[in-house]
């Protein structure tokens, strides 16, 4: 079986491709850049170069990871070169849009919108999630598939609509990176950085660390996230919101209100996640650890 991977000069790109390769499979990679598609090669090794509709032509799987900006430009290069009997795999971290253009463009072959939910320094796919979002009966049954395939290779599976898949990552990837950013920035007014960091304990510690993890990542795949998210706006005014009724408790020196608030947080979460408490320690363990 052969595999194109369109974009993978990029980071995920040649992260799919290094696990493919080692899986024994034929793989081409392109890549807008010819120097750091060679530089992929290189790293590589045992892989083939391509155009983007090259690759087409010679695969019989396809894995588009490129950036959503322009994604739809790449699906309608290679759009006309698809076969039949092709499947059409995207990476992207956003959903419903990228399966809308490839459902809109692609008529011949076998689309899925999937999302590995880690990064390029991930190890292996075990013990890793994945977000699979069939819409129609030949998606559920390819779907299923690629669940058989990642789950005997110990990865998580769930199966989820385009829709229902943003709506969840409003919160997991575009709220948590719009945290990190805002507090990054105020860390930053704050200008004592340096002090912070010699007297710090490990909770700060640890805050800091995934904050800094995300302004380390590439300033324009994270606006993308930030803007191409449906639901995201909604979610950051809910933030917004709940932020000033915690601001308003301190500012007002409302203890009882303060305290109450936080016990009822805490009841909710527990009895959506009985295993919650066992979390909490292993928290404390990482934190101590640092």
């Amino acid at each position: 079986m052969k595999i194109a991977i369109i974009g993978g000069s990029g980071k995920m790109g040649r992260w799919f491709a290094n696990f493919l390769v080692k899986e024994g499979r034929e793989v081409i990679i392109t890549g807008r850049n010819q120097r750091k598609l060679l530089e992929a090669k290189q790293q590589l090794g045992n892989v083939e170069v391509a155009t983007n509709v090259e690759a087409v032509k010679r695969a019989d799987v396809i894995v588009v990871s490129t950036p959503i900006d322009g994604f739809e430009e790449v699906i309608k290069q290679i759009c006309l070169y698809t076969r039949p009997e092709q499947i059409i795999i995207d990476i992207t971290s956003i959903k419903k849009l990228p399966v809308e253009v490839m459902h809109k463009h692609i008529k011949k072959g076998v689309i899925l919108g999937t999302h590995p939910m880690f990064g390029p320094g991930a190890r292996d796919i075990a013990n890793q999630n994945f977000v699979l979002t069939p819409t129609n009966k030949n998606e559920k049954a390819l779907a299923q598939k690629v669940r058989e395939y990642l789950e005997t290779r110990d990865a998580r599976v769930t199966l989820i609509t385009p829709h229902q898949h943003d709506e969840m990552m409003s919160v997991i990837l575009g709220l948590s990176h719009f945290i990190a950013i805002v507090s990054a920035d105020t860390l930053v007014s704050l200008d004592k950085l340096k002090l912070m960091r010699a007297i710090s304990g490990s909770t700060y510690k640890l805050w800091l660390t995934l904050v800094e993890s995300v302004i380390a990542e590439d300033p324009e795949s994270c606006a993308s996230l930030q803007m191409n998210l449906p639901d995201g706006g909604k979610v950051k005014k809910l933030f917004q919101g709940k932020l000033e009724t915690w601001a308003d408790l301190v500012e007002n020196k409302d203890r009882q209100k303060f305290v109450q608030r936080m016990k009822n947080l805490r009841n909710k979460l527990e009895k959506d996640d009985p295993d919650l408490p066992k979390a909490y320690e292993n928290m404390y363990k990482l934190i101590a650890e640092l």
